[in-house]
């Protein structure tokens, strides 16, 4: 039984072939492609709707310098975004509650934005390991402190994202497990039981969203220390 409740996790596979790539790239089909009319339909007006507000919400800390860096993100946060809600869905696959594909997600990005500022302003970047005003006697244990918060700071973005989405899931699992099980032996608590997880499904399309951002905010965040 325990077994079966951390299945939902596993890269399904096909012929022996994984297909966790088929899931991650299946969602970008679903977004329908711009054309060169002038008229466009509802879909359409939305998606750009939506690509413009969220670029606004991202770009709003940055200054002209981290604008470049608008697109990367933007699509970083549509992707995560439709994945993490496709993997509600019945009988799917959530490619996001697997710790390496977050992992190889933020490490590269945490990292552009680290090299970015040592290349820019180093000075800058590193006078971010050392508060102003220290003790001197403090100094050295300062920055082996700051130097360790800084790197783990991808850890903690794929970390944040798969534990959030993983316990979603488990907890969905277990209570319509219990749903189904107490259907036949006592239907009330059932009735009871299947609310609870209906709310639950909508706290976590909640979750599901504001991870996604959560994701992409603190990394322009850390892309605003560095430029």
């Amino acid at each position: 039984m325990n077994l079966s409740f951390f299945d939902q996790f596993t890269s399904p596979c096909l012929l022996g072939i994984p297909l966790i790539l088929l899931s991650m790239l299946f969602p970008t089909l679903l977004l329908p492609t711009p054309d060169n009319r002038w008229v466009t339909n509802r879909l359409s007006t939305l998606q750009l709707w939506f690509l413009h507000l969220i670029t606004k919400q991202l770009m709003s800390p940055l200054n002209k310098k981290g604008h470049k860096w608008a697109l990367i993100l933007t699509s970083l946060m549509t992707m995560l975004l439709t994945i993490n809600l496709l993997g509600l869905l019945p009988y799917t696959f959530t490619p996001t509650t697997q710790l390496s594909m977050n992992m190889a997600l933020a490490f590269p990005l945490w990292l552009a934005t680290l090299i970015t500022g040592l290349r820019n302003q180093p000075s800058i970047s590193l006078g971010h390991l050392l508060p102003e005003g220290t003790p001197t006697p403090l100094i050295p244990a300062l920055i082996m402190i700051e130097t360790t918060s800084l790197l783990i700071r991808p850890l903690a973005l794929g970390v944040r994202l798969t534990a959030n989405l993983t316990a979603g899931h488990l907890l969905i699992q277990l209570i319509s497990t219990a749903t189904t099980a107490l259907l036949p032996i006592m239907p009330t608590v059932s009735i009871l039981t299947s609310l609870i997880l209906l709310l639950l499904t909508i706290l976590e399309v909640a979750v599901a969203m504001i991870q996604a951002y959560v994701f992409v905010l603190l990394l322009s965040l850390y892309l605003q220390e560095n430029i």
